[in-house]
């Protein structure tokens, strides 16, 4: 990681995702992750302890991008009473009877906690603007057909995600997004995978295949929503994701790098009551 520049992957300009790059390889990934997660996963017991800030982690990318097993590899040293994942499906009739950010508010990551949303609240500017269709299922007033589904439909609903991060962000809760950039070629050959391996079958459906036929359409529908939501409170790094281990180092790396640069996340101190009293205490268990 010494050659590595960890701030390249930040998108601080607009972004063009057929110049970014998918594949890149590290060779002691693996090992320099296992030290970098557990760091995390102490850091994250001082937050707990603090007890002011969360940190909420999203993950996006096209299927087959890694993001599970990200999640399993990334956060392995995580004491589980201090994070939490969700996955965010398609929206059940109970949620599509509140606006589309309800879900997300619910499961939002408490103060001293890490959230991890695998898929995310960008679902509703990646999946529907490339089947506005779905869009009608929202019940959305003065949305009547997909020709109401326009330009400033579109606009109007990337102010409303910005506004949410800024106020998530401005009531302490610090936001990671993080683009799994993987390449067409890949993704199939992990699609191959899934059909060769029994084991891996189960995650495989035809829908896939019809998904990966508008790979171009989600393409510009990612790079558009990056380049309009890329903030310095939440801001957005593209992962070359075409080597597993390597995206996992990058995102950990990501998250420990600016972690740690919040020194006024500390564990808190003893009360001078307690303090003063800390022999007493110890004397008093020592002789029950």
């Amino acid at each position: 990681m010494k050659n590595i520049e960890i701030d390249k992957f930040k998108v601080t300009s607009n972004i063009s995702l057929k110049n970014s790059e998918t594949k890149l390889v590290i060779d002691d990934a693996k090992s320099e992750l296992k030290s970098i997660r557990k760091k995390l996963g102490e850091w994250q017991n001082i937050m707990y302890a603090h007890d002011k800030h969360a940190v909420l982690v999203c993950l996006q990318g096209m299927d087959t991008s890694g993001k599970d097993s990200l999640v399993r590899e990334v956060f392995k040293e995580f004491n589980v009473r201090g994070i939490e994942c969700h996955s965010f499906k398609v929206p059940t009739d109970l949620e599509r009877g509140h606006d589309y950010l309800w879900r997300h508010y619910l499961v939002l990551p408490q103060r001293g906690k890490f959230g991890v949303f695998n898929r995310t609240h960008y679902e509703n500017v990646l999946v529907t603007r490339v089947h506005p269709e779905y869009i009608l299922g929202e019940n959305i007033p003065g949305i009547e057909t997909v020709d109401d589904v326009n330009e400033a439909f579109w606009d109007k609903r990337f102010e409303q995600i910005n506004n949410f991060e800024k106020h998530l962000a401005d009531n302490g809760t610090i936001i990671f997004k993080f683009f799994l950039n993987l390449s067409k070629e890949e993704q199939k050959s992990r699609l191959l995978r899934r059909l060769d391996k029994p084991e891996k079958n189960w995650k495989f459906s035809p829908d896939d295949l019809k998904e990966r036929k508008l790979w171009d359409k989600y393409q510009d529908c990612y790079q558009d929503a990056i380049n309009r939501t890329s903030k310095r409170h939440a801001p957005w790094y593209t992962i070359p994701a075409d080597d597993k281990p390597t995206a996992r180092l990058l995102v950990a790396k990501i998250l420990h790098d600016n972690l740690i640069k919040y020194t006024d996340i500390t564990e808190p101190e003893l009360n001078d009551k307690i303090k003063a009293n800390l022999e007493s205490y110890k004397a008093q268990l020592a002789n029950e």
